[in-house]
């Protein structure tokens, strides 16, 4: 039986981690759960899987679920601590980190230190701190076990291979609901359009995010940190489909790839599951139709200037990749109350990264610094 803790239990991952867990109870228990305000949804949740600890990011809306709750068996937290508190709750074996931005880092790597497996689908935590996490895993002995698709993908196309066996890897790419647009069309995108992503079902800020393509550039960066590969060995395809969910080539010329129907629950089964498998029951076949089309395409820097700044933060290092994150996340979140158009999101991140000033990133407080300045520029360049 693994005890799970959720950090972002009313998320879209947080909600299909548990519909997963829902599916083997004598295998996962939830033992907490840390939410953002949506008291109801997080209410709910509890009544379900009963857990011992949650937290919400609000003392007011802590206290009123407090009451609400008919038993005092749920202790009931709130804040950054209590986040991190339900993340290294003594109780846990594996912790899913599924907060949203830059909020998952603290509470993540607080769960590495209290010697916890992650199954990581905050990509955030690693481009801001990938050097900081990964040496707290390998010092606490620790699983970072990946929950993004393309990531799972690599994860199993490696397998026991040794590294220097790897001529690259290849993350897909289904470029988003925007791919055929032109550049003058972009100028002109809704909330709405940008939204609409044909093939995933995501929250507001990723789904921005892989319509710009910075969500792939996050992953570039995601995917030097978990397996040791350098930015200039990582190549990004676009595939439409969204069934091919990754590759890896190797130096003989093999081409290894994981495919799936484009559902998150696969990788998050195999992340909670590992090194096992479990029968996952999806209520869809996959048929051969799904398979019928396979197609792909070298992304160009000059249609998604994103993955550009991506690669630049990834072979730089530092600081530079958490205040490319924390001038995405305020130019995204602009976008999405109506303040700026959409192609001005990226041309925000790229003025904050060319004011920017390089750090070497080697304290935690480092980072949190220049991700603060970071907001606060792009603020001021939004207004």
């Amino acid at each position: 039986m693994k005890r799970i803790s959720i950090l972002g239990s009313t998320g879209s991952i947080g909600r299909q981690t548990l519909e997963v867990i829902s599916q083997f109870p004598d295998r996962f228990r939830v033992v907490g759960l840390a939410a953002g305000r949506n008291i109801g949804l997080l209410k709910e949740q509890i009544i379900a899987f009963r857990p011992e600890v949650v937290s919400l990011k609000n003392k007011e809306d802590a206290n009123l679920l407090s009451k609400e709750l008919s038993t005092g068996k749920v202790k009931v937290l709130w804040g950054e601590d209590g986040a991190e508190a339900v993340a290294a709750y003594p109780e846990a074996d594996i912790v899913v980190s599924a907060m949203v931005g830059a909020s998952g880092l603290k509470p993540t790597l607080c769960a590495v230190k209290s010697g916890k497996n992650v199954a990581l689908a905050n990509k955030e935590t690693l481009v801001m701190a990938g050097s900081i996490l990964t040496e707290e895993a390998f010092k606490n002995r620790v699983n970072i076990l990946p929950v993004d698709s393309e990531h799972s993908a690599i994860f199993q196309a490696l397998g026991n291979n040794k590294r220097e066996f790897i001529k690259r890897l290849i993350l897909t790419a289904s470029g988003g609901p925007l791919l055929k647009l032109s550049e003058d069309q972009l100028n002109n995108v809704t909330i709405e359009m940008a939204l609409n992503h044909p093939t995933w079902k995501m929250g507001k800020k990723i789904s921005i995010d892989s319509a710009t393509l910075m969500n792939k550039g996050f992953e570039v960066i995601e995917a030097k940190w978990l397996f040791g590969v350098p930015p200039d060995k990582i190549s990004v395809w676009i595939h439409p489909q969204s069934i091919v969910h990754s590759m890896v080539e190797y130096i003989d010329g093999s081409i290894i790839a994981q495919m799936s129907i484009p559902d998150m629950r696969i990788p998050i089964a195999y992340a909670l599951s590992y090194p096992e498998r479990i029968p996952l029951n999806l209520n869809r076949e996959t048929s051969i139709s799904s398979f019928k089309e396979l197609t792909f395409e070298e992304a160009s820097f000059s249609r998604f200037p994103a993955l550009k700044l991506a690669y630049k933060a990834a072979e730089e290092g530092g600081t530079v990749p958490a205040v490319m994150n924390a001038a995405n996340e305020i130019a995204v979140e602009a976008f999405l109350q109506g303040k700026i158009r959409f192609t001005d999101i990226i041309r925000i991140v790229s003025k904050v990264m060319e004011l920017h000033r390089p750090l070497p990133g080697n304290t935690l407080e480092e980072i949190l610094e220049m991700d603060s300045w970071a907001r606060k520029t792009a603020k001021a360049l939004i207004s």
